[in-house]
């Protein structure tokens, strides 16, 4: 048999500066009682960020170059800190990797991010490299799949897997409720992710990959979208008012699916770890899955401190989970992920 593939480490980065939810209010001089309130309201009490200067009338001035240039700026700066953190605790460097998936939806780029981190941060030129991208919050878990298949057709290579996103490139501002739902929600932030398949790496307590498992809702495909608006001469993102009851009625299928294909039970399942989409879709995951508070703490922590991160939400909150010291060999764990599509990701993995 193949060995299984194994999160080996991770390693995370954010921007230097943090924010508080009324920091970011006084910032930007919003004014809108509506929108003030949609901050104070979110859960969230800091968010890092990449935020410009306003300008006299306290608000930023950004054109969409000025955006995508932030994307890329910020990607080498936060990937430049989380991929190391992520390689050196195995003894690996860069020149180590043999393939190099990342994952942004954050900013549009051609050639992608693999190609301007090979060039700046010193991979091999041999080495394999995917880019995924427009696939938005959900879109670790599709990065996980291909990334731990690849390790298991290599046995003993390794694989880095890397979630980029900076939020904070895709901001407008203006007195539209949706837009201060948008920008009280998503802070920066990314994560790197070691994976391998080797028999050598049994002794770790490292979570084995078991399975994954997708649902996507198609009625609902634009409930999370984004676009260009002529008004702003940018690109935005929407989010739709129901997307936390679309995707909190949904969610239990494909954890059924999951478990069922692996002959488990809830009860079975000691660790979850779902994707910090915001307080209301975490509340709706908890009634339809059946799980409780305890179970998403780590979820909830990092929406506390960071917001909602993207695409790699989901690793940041699997690293405190590992620092936490409560693992033990032989559990459990459903990775859960959700975002436009709309789409939830699961995947089945074991220490």
């Amino acid at each position: 048999m193949h060995p299984a593939a194994r999160i080996l480490s991770i390693g995370t980065a954010n921007p230097p500066d943090r924010y508080t939810q009324a920091e970011v209010i006084a910032r930007f001089h919003v004014e809108s009682p509506a929108i003030q309130r949609v901050f104070q309201a979110s859960h969230i009490k800091t968010r890092h960020l990449y935020l410009p200067e306003a300008d006299e009338n306290g608000r930023p001035t950004e054109t969409q170059e000025e955006l995508l240039a932030k994307h890329r700026r910020g990607a080498l700066d936060m990937a430049g800190r989380a991929i190391p953190a992520a390689l050196q605790p195995l003894g690996l460097t860069v020149q180590d990797v043999d393939y190099l998936c990342v994952i942004s939806s954050t900013g549009f780029m051609l050639p992608g991010l693999t190609a301007m981190f090979i060039k700046h941060f010193g991979f091999r030129t041999d080495v394999h490299r995917a880019d995924i991208v427009g696939m938005g919050c959900n879109a670790g878990l599709n990065g996980l799949n291909p990334v731990s298949a690849w390790t298991v057709a290599n046995p003993g290579r390794v694989a880095l897997m890397v979630c980029c996103e900076v939020n904070s490139a895709l901001y407008i501002f203006d007195e539209d409720l949706n837009t201060g739902v948008v920008n009280s929600l998503f802070g920066d932030g990314c994560a790197a992710a070691v994976l391998r398949a080797d028999p050598k790496d049994e002794p770790a307590l490292a979570p084995r990959i078991l399975g994954f498992q997708s649902h996507i809702i198609p009625e609902t495909w634009d409930a999370m979208h984004y676009g260009w608006e002529p008004k702003h001469g940018k690109f935005a993102f929407q989010l739709a008012r129901d997307v936390p009851y679309v995707l909190g009625t949904h969610a239990e299928t494909p954890v059924s699916a999951l478990l069922a294909r692996h002959g488990l039970k809830r009860r079975h399942i000691q660790h979850w770890l779902v994707h910090s989409g915001g307080k209301k879709v975490i509340d709706a995951i908890k009634y339809t899955v059946g799980i409780t508070e305890y179970d998403v703490r780590h979820t909830v922590g990092v929406l506390r401190d960071y917001g909602n991160l993207g695409s790699g939400s989901f690793l940041f909150s699997t690293q405190r989970l590992l620092a936490e010291g409560k693992v033990r060999r032989g559990d459990y764990g459903v990775m859960m992920t959700m975002g436009p599509g709309s789409t939830i990701e699961t995947a089945l993995v074991r220490w």
